[in-house]
């Protein structure tokens, strides 16, 4: 099936002001980052916080413009494309937040809510929006007197489900989920998890899914990018890299997810220092001054990312 999105070198840069007298700094947020969405696929972005996740999760959902890199939805380049068309294609990808509770109106009804979408962007009836919102909050497993309630009425979970309902209103193709479950207890988040899981399964849904949570990630993903410092280091199917992680990096966090296994032995990983600044990244591989099997080529020169067997890494040491 062709992918629905594309982005080859895609890269997100911001000018921080240093002054009246001196050059704004260059923060490469993103520095250049190539993948691929398919339909009924779900990608995953997984790295520390400060990796450019949430960059990525902004240029996808169009609220930001790339400085850089082609951009391509559904066959028409974002990078080049005025501002009507656009708009258009901000319907087909939309957007689930950590925190629900912050996405929705607190003034708002939750009926009200999930007919914004279609008073803005269709030419449906009152009736019609009414009739799609009450069908939307069945789908996602909400009773018929939700609709009339007020967000502050709802628990965590209930109010991710009307997230996942009101992004939905619009019959979009990709989904970008930023954090989704993270804010949620484990029971809950295995349900969030299984009704995205269904309604992939019918609506044949993209998604972006960006988790620090590898557990989730396991759970949901099929393929999986390692973001560090703006940058994917390794770009994987979730079974390769659950199997076989290549990168030093993708090692030593996965070294620190939790398994419930008592009898299992694991070696934890440890990473030194701080993640470096965007602004002043290290010379060479900017991952180098923390990396535990770093050589002298690492400090020098930036590794290319590069098909090893069935997964891209950015690695030097990384060979078969």
């Amino acid at each position: 099936m062709a992918p629905i999105l594309e982005a080859t070198e895609l890269a997100r840069h911001y000018e921080i002001p240093r002054g009246s007298f001196r050059k704004p700094s260059i923060l490469k947020a993103l520095r250049t980052a190539t993948f691929t969405l398919s339909p009924g696929k779900t990608l995953a972005v997984v790295g520390e916080s400060g990796c450019g996740k949430s960059t990525l999760a902004r240029l996808v959902t169009l609220i930001e413009e790339p400085s850089g890199g082609e951009f391509i939805i559904d066959g028409v380049d974002v990078g080049t494309a005025n501002a009507a068309t656009r708009r258009i294609m901000q319907r087909k990808v939309q957007i689930i937040f950590q925190d629900p509770y912050g996405s929705l109106n607190p003034r708002q009804k939750v009926g009200l809510a999930l007919e914004e979408p279609l008073l803005v962007n269709t030419d449906l009836t009152k009736k019609k929006r009414r009739q799609a919102a009450r069908a939307m909050l069945e789908q996602v497993g909400l009773l018929p007197e939700h609709f009339d309630r007020y967000p502050h009425m709802f628990s965590g979970g209930q109010r991710q489900r009307i997230a996942v309902a009101r992004a939905l209103m619009l019959q979009p193709e990709i989904l970008v989920l930023d954090e989704p479950v993270s804010a949620l207890d484990v029971s809950i988040q295995a349900q969030i998890l299984n009704l995205l899981t269904d309604l992939q399964d019918e609506y044949n849904l993209a998604y972006l899914f960006i988790s620090h949570d590898l557990s989730v990630v396991h759970h949901i993903a099929d393929e999986v990018i390692v973001m560090y410092l703006g940058s994917p280091v390794e770009y994987t199917s979730r079974e390769e890299l659950f199997s076989r992680p290549r990168h030093p990096y993708t090692r030593a966090l996965l070294s620190a997810t939790p398994v419930a296994d008592p009898f299992r032995k694991k070696e934890r990983i440890m990473l030194h220092g701080e993640l470096p600044s965007p602004i002043d990244p290290p010379t060479g591989c900017a991952f180098h001054p923390r990396c535990p099997e770093v050589m002298d080529i690492c400090r020098t020169t930036a590794p290319e990312i590069r098909d090893i067997g069935l997964c891209k890494v950015a690695c030097h040491r990384v060979t078969d």
